[in-house]
């Protein structure tokens, strides 16, 4: 686990944030709902004209948060990079999404915002932008990390999977 693997990891969720971001205009059309993360969060903090930017903002910065935390998890995941990222950016998605109840009671802009919970719709469009998410971040962390820490020793075998007794004499001698 070092600091450049996290900042690395960071750097790939802020990107796969701001895919996520960029689809957004699409899939509310696809999906027929007006669910906007970046809206929930930047009216959180304001309900001016300046929520979109600081939405935004706030959107790339917890995207950065969750690739920094999968650079340094993703050894203890299954399969390739783009399922990684995908089952990382799953849990977090299940993990929070009954938070929606609370946005929906609590937001100091709630009266402006989509309903959440009990909403199909934005629970099935959330799903699918974490997906897309989840794919770009594994891809893209892939890239940015050297892959090498996360390969196990090579261990020199015989056909028979006990080992290689001409490593292993070498080995011995020091």
């Amino acid at each position: 686990m070092t600091l450049e693997r996290s900042l690395r990891g960071a750097l790939a969720g802020g990107i796969a944030a701001g895919a996520m971001a960029a689809q957004m205009p699409l899939d509310k059309r696809v999906f027929d709902c007006d669910f906007d993360e970046t809206e929930v969060l930047g009216k959180f903090v304001t309900r001016g004209p300046e929520w979109r930017a600081i939405g935004l903002a706030l959107h790339l910065q917890n995207g950065a948060l969750v690739g920094a935390v999968y650079a340094l998890g993703k050894p203890f995941l299954p399969g390739p990079p783009m399922l990684r990222g995908f089952l990382a950016a799953m849990a977090e998605h299940m993990a929070t999404w009954p938070t929606s109840s609370l946005v929906d009671r609590h937001h100091p802009a709630r009266s402006e915002l989509t309903p959440l919970w009990g909403n199909r719709r934005a629970l099935v469009q959330a799903t699918w932008r974490h997906a897309l998410f989840g794919v770009v971040l594994g891809a893209v962390e892939q890239v940015l990390n050297d892959r090498s820490a996360d390969e196990p020793p090579s261990i020199p075998a015989s056909s028979n999977g006990h080992g290689d007794i001409e490593s292993a004499a070498v080995a011995g001698v020091a």
